[in-house]
C-alpha cells in the first residue's frame, strides 16, 4: 500500500478515537504508533516472520520522539509563564486588576462585564494560560456580575470568552508551541501578538456595549466612583504591568541593539519578580503550594498532549502526507485568499471536537508547509509592499491567525474547554449556560479573523520593528 493511503487511514483513525471520547495525547501516540509499525511492516512486504522487526522499529522511533523534542529549551517558557499567572493570582494582583477596571470603565453600558475583559486582557499578558485565566476570573468577576444584577449566563460567557485572550497576549503557551513546531522566532511571534490581542479586547468590549444597550437587563452600568477612588485603584494593578515591561524588555529591546536575554530567560524573570510581590503581600505557604501544584498540573497536561502528537507527526513524516498536502493545496485553482479562509473554517469545526493546543499540533505539519505554498501570491499581496511578507513574516501573520482560531475552539460546543473550566468552579452554571452565555462572542471572533486576514499590518507592524 502507498504511504500516503497509510497516513490517511490511520489519521481517520486517530479522528474516530478522538470522537469516542479518547483524549487526544493518547488518541494520537497510539495512531502514530499503529501507522509507524503499519510502515516499516509495509516496506517488509507484509512479510509475518517480520512483523517483529517492524514493531520494534517502530517503538524505538516513537520512544525517540519525547526527550529529543521536549527537551527543547524554547518549552521552557510553558511552566514559567503559567507560573506568573497563579503567583499573580494568589498575591491579590488580579483582584487589584479587576478592580481598578472597575472603577474606569464600569460606568459604560454593561460596564462590569468590559472591566470583565479588559482585566483578563491584563492579567493574559502575565498568563500564558487560557485555562488559568478563565478560572481565576470565574471566582473573581462573576460573583460581582450577580450581585450587580447581571444574567448569569451572560456573565458566565464574558468569562469564558475573556479567558481566551491568554491565548493570543503574550506571554502566550500556544504561540511558543506555534513557533516550535514552524521553527521561527518566538520573541517575534510573542511580539505579533500585543496588537491583536489588544484589538480582540477591544471588539469584544464593544460588543459587550452594544448589547447592553440594546438589552440593558442583561448588563446595567456601575456607577458612584469618584476620581479620587479611580486614582487610587492604580497604583495596587500597577505590578501587573511592571512584570509585562520586564518580559518584554527581554525579549525586545526596545531602546536598539541587541535583546537583553531570551523569551526563556525573560519568563523565568518574570516569575522571580511576581513571586518577590506575592511574598511582600503576604502570600502563604498553602497558597505558594497551591500555585506550584496548579502549574504542574496544567504543565504536565500540556507536555503529555506535546508527547502523543510528536509521536503521530513522526509518522505523518514517514507518510509523507504534508508534502502531499501541500502539493495538493498549490494546485488549486482557485485564489490563495480562499484557499486561507478554507483552512481557517476547517480549523473552526475541527476545533468543535479537539483542544487548542491538540489541534494545532496535529494539524499544523500538515497544513503549514501548504500556506508557506501559497506566498507570495494573492493571499499576501496586501503586506508585500509595507513588509515584505515572504518567509517569517508569512509564517508569523498565518500563526496569529491560526492561534485566534485556537481562541475561537475554546470556547465553541461540544468541546470548549474555557466553559467547562467555567461551569466547573461555578456550582450555581451548568455548561449548556455558559455556551449560550458565549454565543455573541462567536460574532465578535468572526469579526477579528476578517480585520486580521484583510489588513496584516496589524500583526506585522510590531514585529516588523525587531
Amino acid at each position: 500500500m502507498d504511504p500516503i493511503e497509510i497516513g490517511l487511514w490511520v489519521s481517520a483513525f486517530m479522528l474516530l478515537l478522538v470522537l469516542l471520547g479518547m483524549r487526544v495525547a493518547f488518541a494520537a501516540g497510539l495512531a502514530g504508533l499503529v501507522g509507524l509499525i503499519w510502515i516499516f511492516w509495509n516496506k517488509f512486504d507484509y512479510d509475518p516472520a517480520r512483523f517483529g522487526k517492524a514493531m520494534t522499529i517502530a517503538v524505538k522511533t516513537a520512544g525517540q520522539v519525547p526527550h529529543s523534542k521536549v527537551s527543547s529549551q524554547a518549552l521552557s517558557l510553558i511552566p514559567t509563564f503559567i507560573l506568573i499567572g497563579y503567583l499573580a493570582y494568589y498575591a491579590g494582583l488580579t483582584k487589584a486588576l479587576f478592580e481598578a477596571a472597575k472603577r474606569w470603565v464600569g460606568w459604560l453600558p454593561g460596564g462590569l462585564a468590559v472591566s470583565t475583559i479588559f482585566a483578563t486582557a491584563g492579567f493574559a499578558a502575565v498568563s500564558g494560560a487560557s485555562v488559568a485565566t478563565a478560572a481565576v476570573f470565574a471566582r473573581i468577576a462573576i460573583p460581582e456580575m450577580l450581585q450587580a444584577g447581571y444574567d448569569k449566563r451572560f456573565a458566565a460567557g464574558v468569562v469564558a470568552a475573556g479567558g481566551t485572550l491568554a491565548s493570543l497576549i503574550p506571554p502566550s503557551a500556544i504561540l511558543v508551541i506555534y513557533a516550535i513546531i514552524v521553527e521561527q522566532d518566538v520573541g517575534k511571534l510573542l511580539l505579533a501578538g500585543f496588537i491583536p490581542g489588544a484589538f480582540s479586547a477591544l471588539i469584544y468590549g464593544g460588543l459587550i456595549v452594544g448589547l447592553a444597550l440594546i438589552l440593558p437587563k442583561i448588563g446595567p452600568p456601575v456607577k458612584g466612583f469618584t476620581w479620587g477612588q479611580r486614582l487610587a485603584s492604580l497604583p495596587p494593578a500597577f505590578p501587573i504591568f511592571f512584570v509585562v515591561l520586564i518580559i518584554v524588555f527581554f525579549i525586545y529591546n526596545p531602546f536598539g541593539g541587541d535583546a537583553w536575554g531570551t523569551p526563556t530567560e525573560g519568563g523565568a524573570l518574570g516569575a522571580f519578580v511576581v513571586f518577590l510581590m506575592a511574598v511582600y503581600r503576604g502570600m502563604r505557604w498553602s497558597q505558594l503550594k497551591d500555585a506550584l501544584l496548579e502549574t504542574a498540573k496544567l504543565s504536565a497536561m500540556i507536555f503529555t498532549i506535546i508527547w502523543g502528537v510528536l509521536i503521530y507527526v513522526r509518522f505523518l513524516g514517514f507518510a509523507d502526507l504534508p508534502h502531499a498536502f501541500s502539493d495538493w493545496i498549490s494546485g488549486l485553482e482557485q485564489s490563495p485568499m480562499l484557499t486561507l479562509i478554507m483552512i481557517l473554517l476547517a480549523y473552526a469545526v475541527l476545533g468543535m471536537f479537539m483542544d487548542a493546543i491538540g489541534m494545532l499540533l496535529l494539524t499544523l505539519p500538515v497544513v503549514y508547509p501548504a500556506v508557506m505554498a501559497l506566498n507570495g501570491g494573492e493571499m499576501v499581496s496586501a503586506a508585500d509592499s509595507a513588509f515584505g511578507m515572504s518567509g517569517p513574516m508569512c509564517a508569523i501573520w498565518f500563526g496569529i491567525l491560526v492561534v485566534k482560531m485556537a481562541e475561537f475552539c475554546l470556547i465553541t460546543p461540544p468541546i470548549g474547554l474555557n466553559c467547562f473550566v467555567v461551569a466547573g468552579v461555578r456550582d450555581d452554571l451548568s455548561v449548556q449556560d455558559v455556551f449560550r452565555g458565549v454565543t455573541p462572542f462567536f460574532i465578535a471572533d468572526a469579526v477579528t479573523i476578517g480585520l486580521l486576514i484583510a489588513f496584516p499590518w496589524i500583526v506585522l507592524w510590531l514585529p516588523s520593528l525587531a
